[in-house]
């Protein structure tokens, strides 16, 4: 799993969000939130900026750069 995929999860939950909410509130497919955090697929960073904005991360977090 990449860092990537680990850290959107772990954010998710500590928000207690499902998959189907957090792909609301970013405007993207519940599918897409899915793959992202299974490693399937990594989001474009058009996407990645949008999920570090919502969560008040840095995209050096979400990549896992920094702690």
């Amino acid at each position: 799993m990449s860092m990537f995929a680990q850290r959107l999860k772990e954010l998710r939950l500590e928000n207690e969000l499902s998959q189907n909410q957090l792909s609301k509130q970013l405007g993207v497919s519940q599918a897409a939130i899915n793959k992202w955090e299974k490693g399937i697929i990594i989001p474009t960073l058009d996407s990645a900026v949008i999920v570090a904005k919502f969560f008040g991360v840095s995209i050096d977090y979400l990549a896992g750069l920094e702690d």
